[in-house]
């Protein structure tokens, strides 16, 4: 009897569980493939039904905003109610203003030329005459910030000011008999400061320059009359909207020309000009009332030319 030699049995067995693992493999990869397959095709659905989902809501809302405007602005308005809505809108815009009064009367006027002359008899104060408009101001800067603060401290006292934590500073200068431009510059230590320029339509006893701090709340008058005028206004961060209030008819007119924002002016001098608009007083604002604990120490300079 021939025996057979050893590990035959062994590697046969071994060649036939290689083959069976191969054939495995196989099907178990091509079942693989197929899984993923049927996988990237249910997320291809998936997400092509959440878009069409997510674009059904967003019309909706458009719809139903657009009914809500349309609801909102009466009927009767016709074409002068889309006239209306487009003023308001450039109302918003950063642009000067002139005198509100004079501009609201032309819108009204304009539809119906044959009541003007009577619509305009009829109102109390249609024969006082209307402020002229204003132009824009300039802004520039300049990087001389050592110097300029030098020359200021060589000029005097009374070009530093130090502007406490929730306060602000109003600069009064009046327009001069013999010039036709406003220059200004300033600069602060360390940290901004914000920074407009208003209008105010009255005649000054004098041409002396003024100073007058005042804390937020003290100041609220004024700029929310400017904030009226301008049909805009805020606060000097988030830029929210004043509250409205009634306009004192007995004082005076008073203009935005340049919204309170704060400016880098720790960084880099900032300075500008404005065109005389006609005689009154500008009021330059430096707002210190968003900071709850630094003062601020400002560096000015203000002056005319013919």
């Amino acid at each position: 009897m021939q025996r057979k030699p050893r590990g035959q049995g062994f590697r046969g067995r071994r060649k036939a569980s290689g083959c069976y693992e191969a054939r495995c493999k196989a099907a178990t990869r091509e079942g693989t493939r197929q899984q993923i397959v049927d996988c990237f095709s249910q997320q291809e659905a998936l997400i092509q039904q959440l878009q069409e989902q997510h674009y059904q809501q967003y019309m909706a809302q458009v719809y139903a905003q657009q009914a809500a405007v349309q609801g909102a602005s009466p009927a009767a308005n016709g074409d002068g109610g889309d006239q209306q809505h487009n003023h308001e809108e450039e109302g918003d815009l950063p642009q000067c203003h002139a005198a509100p009064t004079r501009g609201r009367e032309g819108d009204a006027n304009h539809d119906d030329p044959d009541n003007s002359d009577s619509e305009a008899s009829d109102e109390p104060g249609d024969d006082l005459p209307s402020n002229p408009a204003i132009a824009p101001a300039s802004m520039w800067t300049r990087k001389d910030m050592v110097d300029f603060k030098s020359a200021i401290r060589k000029e005097g006292s009374d070009g530093v000011i130090k502007v406490g934590h929730g306060e602000t500073v109003t600069v009064r200068v009046p327009t001069h008999e013999e010039g036709t431009c406003l220059f200004w510059e300033f600069c602060t230590d360390h940290y901004d400061i914000g920074f407009g320029v208003y209008f105010e339509w009255t005649i000054a006893e004098s041409n002396q320059v003024s100073v007058h701090i005042s804390e937020s709340s003290d100041d609220e008058g004024e700029e929310e009359l400017a904030a009226t005028a301008a049909g805009k206004g805020g606060d000097v961060e988030s830029g929210s909207p004043a509250k409205e209030k009634a306009v004192d008819p007995n004082k005076p007119q008073v203009d935005e020309i340049i919204p309170v924002y704060r400016r880098d002016c720790h960084e880099e001098v900032y300075a500008g000009s404005h065109v005389y608009p006609g005689q009154g007083v500008y009021l330059l604002k430096f707002d210190n009332s968003y900071s709850l604990w630094r003062s601020k120490t400002l560096y000015y300079r203000v002056y005319y030319s013919k």
